[in-house]
Order: structure tokens, then C-alpha cells, then sequence
């Protein structure tokens, strides 16, 4: 029996055979476009680079600071974690080993444009006939060192005030720094005490103060020379007194440099407990010879305690020794320096004295550190004795006073080779001093 098959049941199953064909072909491309978007999704994921990278790779402004310290852990959490690659950068970056690179850009100012020098650091106006030690520049060894910004520098420190305590390199290091701030806006000298050694100014359009307080020893002293360095007796010094002239003064300042330096070689009597103790460097005083170095570590302790013990809480950035170049001499006995290029690392060593000072501030300053760290004071270790160590030809020489050889070519005059011309070498500590804050305001300061 043949089979019949009626038109309209033939049109029924052609139809639902139609929509399971266009179902199946539907899934399939909707399949299709799931895995295609899911390959291109995870590829995207692989190729982006971690957010931790690119956020370690974000510079801290310097407008950060002063520093906000963080409200809660959680911050200081995910301040730690984003700057840990900066964090291991500045600990493998030493910016005061280095050399001194030609720089042909030259100094920021000149002894025209800043009226801040004093007439013993102006070299060229006193008649220096070389340039040459103007145009080199510090470059630390392993990392990149910026130049001195001096409106940032301002920009930060708007209400803010700076202390330089210490002897007459305190007071060319602010001369310096004075110089490159005048470039942004110029100081107004606001105080001066009667020897014109301590001075405080002014900047008006950032409400920033800046000084200088002049104690030698930092510690209370009995003086007896003239401006020109003549004794006509010995120095009185007492070792367990700090000198009132810069404590008394201490609260007002936000942020210190202080160094203790070359006065201690001198001549002097020592007392403790209004009892005389002994003595550096006095024959014929039948007094115990104790040396330098006990009133120097004595005196340093004293300072540091204060520092660290004080309510006032300064950032306190502490000085090493500054070497001198005196040759075939000292100061007073005919000693020059006349070299005109720096020297090269392994070329000079430090002389005994100032690595017997050296050594003596580095380790009073690391049981400083750790005094303060339990006592939440600040100190930073600006050490500029290597940098200052390599350049002998930067000083005033015989160009501390004006035209020394006008009358007569080969006259005798006594020669600077301790402190700095201006524009000169002192300017580059700045540099690090800027650097400093830099790494302060991301954390890295250590």
C-alpha cells in the first residue's frame, strides 16, 4: 500500500525543521562570539602592566612637602608598598660618593647678581684672574643628582623657617644658599648682631625665614681674638655646657643645619663642673693634655642630646667636617692653595685631624639616630667632607681680600684655603640639601 502523504503535513514538518536549523545555527554563533571575547579578554589581562609597577614609577611633587604623616596604618600601609622600588633606588644611590664632572652651564648666579657675599669669599671681585673652578659640577656615582630649584625650594617652604648653626662655614654654606634663592625672589636682612656673624632675613612673598647663628663650638666658650683669628689668651671652654646664643633660639626653627668644625684645634682650656679639667695644645700650663678629640666628642654628645631630647621637632640635617687645602704651610705660617682643577677620586687623603673629627661625628651621629628614633626626632647626615675633600682649587687663596697683587706681584699675604669662593663648590651641597627634602617627602630618607 503506498503511503500518502498530505500537503499541509508536509508543510508542518519543513517548518519545525527550519527552526531547529536556525536554533542550532544560533547557538553555534553565539557560542562562537563567547570564546572569541573570552581570548581577547584574557589577552588584554596578560599584557597590562601591574598597578603597583606604574605607580612606583610615579615621582612624589616636591610641593608634597612639609610631610603629612598618615591618618591611619592602612595609609602607611599603601604608602610603604607603592614606594618600594623608590624606597631600594635611594638605598642604592649614595649621593655623596661621586666625582666632580666638567659642567659648562656654569653656577646660577654671579658675584654681580647676589649682593649676599661677603667681600672674603668674592673672589673674582677681589681680582682672582681664573674661571675654571666655576664650571665643574658634583655627580653622584650611581644615580642623577638635579640641580637646585629655587622656587620649588620656596614654594615649599612658604611659613617656614631655617637655622644654620655653627662657626664662619655655616655662614658661607647660607651665603650660598641665599645667592641661588635670590634667582626667585631677594632676601630682606632683617637682624644682625653686633660682630655682623649671626644674621637672620626675609622673604616676604613666601613668608620664609632664614638665619645664621654663629657659635664656633656650639658649646659655651670663653673667646679672647680679634676678627683676624690673634688670641690674646686662651679659649675657656666648658664641655658640659651648650652655648645659649643658638638653644635659646632653637624652638623657632622648623628645619636646622648644624656642624661643629675646625675651632676645636685651637688652643684651649677645658672645664667641667666649673672645675678646670685639662687642656688641648697648652705647654707650660702644667694642665693634663686631654686633645682635641675628647672636647670635640664631648661636645657633640651634648649637642646631639639636645637635639634629639627637644620638644621642638626640626628636621635636623647634621654637617661633617669640612677639610682644608693649606699647603707647604697652614693659615698662619705661609701656607697656599693654588691648585686649579679638583682632584680625582684616590688622588688625596684626608689629613689625621679631620679623619679623627670624621670619625667621631659619624659615630656620636649613629647613637643620635638611634636615641631619636625612639624619641621620634628627625636627623639626616649631610656628609660633605668627601666632595669638599676633591676640590682644592675652589677657595679664596690669596683673593680673600681685594686685589691683593695690585701693588706688588710677589707680595706675601696670608691665604684662605678653608672656605669656599662664591659662586663655587658650596653650592652643590645645596644640591644635596634639595635632594634630601626630595626623599623626605616620598619616605626614602634613611
Amino acid at each position: 500500500m503506498r503511503s500518502e502523504i498530505h500537503p499541509s503535513s508536509l508543510h508542518k514538518q519543513n517548518y519545525v525543521f527550519a527552526k531547529f536549523a536556525l536554533s542550532f545555527l544560533l547557538i553555534g554563533l553565539a557560542f562562537r562570539l563567547f570564546v572569541s571575547d573570552s581570548i581577547r579578554l584574557s589577552s588584554s589581562v596578560v599584557q597590562e602592566p601591574p598597578v603597583s609597577e606604574s605607580i612606583t614609577e610615579t615621582q612624589s611633587p616636591l610641593a608634597s612637602l612639609p610631610i603629612q604623616k598618615p591618618d591611619d596604618g592602612h595609609s602607611s600601609a599603601t604608602f610603604t608598598s607603592n614606594n618600594e622600588s623608590l624606597i631600594n633606588r635611594t638605598e642604592t644611590c649614595d649621593i655623596f660618593v661621586g666625582e666632580w664632572l666638567p659642567d659648562p652651564s656654569g653656577p646660577f648666579y654671579t658675584n654681580e647678581s647676589c649682593h649676599a657675599i661677603e667681600a672674603h669669599q668674592n673672589c673674582m671681585k677681589n681680582g682672582r684672574p681664573d674661571s675654571g673652578y666655576l664650571y665643574w659640577r658634583w655627580t653622584p656615582r650611581d644615580c642623577e643628582l638635579p640641580k637646585f630649584d629655587p622656587e620649588k625650594f620656596l614654594d615649599t617652604m612658604k611659613n617656614k623657617s631655617w637655622a644654620f648653626i655653627g662657626d664662619s662655614i655655616s655662614r658661607n654654606h647660607v651665603q650660598s644658599l641665599l645667592c641661588i634663592l635670590s634667582q626667585a625672589e631677594e632676601a630682606i636682612e632683617v637682624y644682625h648682631d653686633r660682630e655682623y656673624r649671626s644674621k637672620r632675613w626675609h622673604f616676604p612673598a613666601y613668608n620664609f625665614t632664614l638665619a645664621v647663628i654663629w657659635t664656633p663650638f656650639l658649646i659655651k666658650a670663653d673667646i679672647f681674638e680679634d676678627i683676624n683669628g690673634v688670641s690674646s689668651s686662651e679659649i675657656q671652654l666648658h664641655l658640659d655646657r651648650l652655648d645659649k646664643t643658638w638653644t635659646e633660639q632653637y624652638k623657632n626653627y622648623d628645619y636646622v643645619v648644624i656642624a661643629g668644625g675646625k675651632w676645636f684645634l685651637k688652643t684651649a682650656i677645658y672645664h667641667e663642673k666649673d672645675t678646670v679639667m685639662g687642656c688641648h695644645h697648652c705647654p707650660g700650663k702644667n694642665l693634663t693634655e686631654l686633645g682635641f678629640e675628647y672636647a670635640y666628642r664631648k661636645a657633640l654628645k651634648l649637642v646631639l642630646n639636645f637635639v634629639t631630647n627637644s620638644e621642638n621637632r626640626a628636621f635636623v640635617f647634621f654637617r661633617t667636617t669640612t677639610p682644608d687645602h693649606f699647603e707647604n704651610g697652614e693659615w698662619f705660617s705661609g701656607g697656599t692653595c693654588n691648585r686649579t682643577i679638583p682632584f680625582k677620586g684616590g688622588e688625596v687623603d684626608l689629613k689625621d685631624v679631620d679623619t679623627v673629627m670624621r670619625n667621631i661625628e659619624l659615630e656620636e651621629f649613629e647613637k643620635a639616630v638611634e636615641m631619636g628614633s625612639r624619641k621620634v626626632a628627625t636627623l639626616a647626615l649631610l656628609d660633605t667632607t668627601q666632595m669638599s675633600l676633591l676640590r682644592p682649587d675652589a677657595h679664596p687663596g690669596p683673593y680673600r681680600q681685594f686685589q691683593p697683587f695690585a701693588q706688588d706681584k710677589i707680595a706675601q699675604v696670608q691665604n684662605d684655603c678653608l672656605h669656599w669662593c662664591l659662586p663655587g663648590p658650596i653650592d652643590s651641597w645645596n644640591d644635596l640639601v634639595m635632594e634630601m627634602l626630595v626623599n623626605l617627602s616620598k619616605g626614602n630618607l634613611h
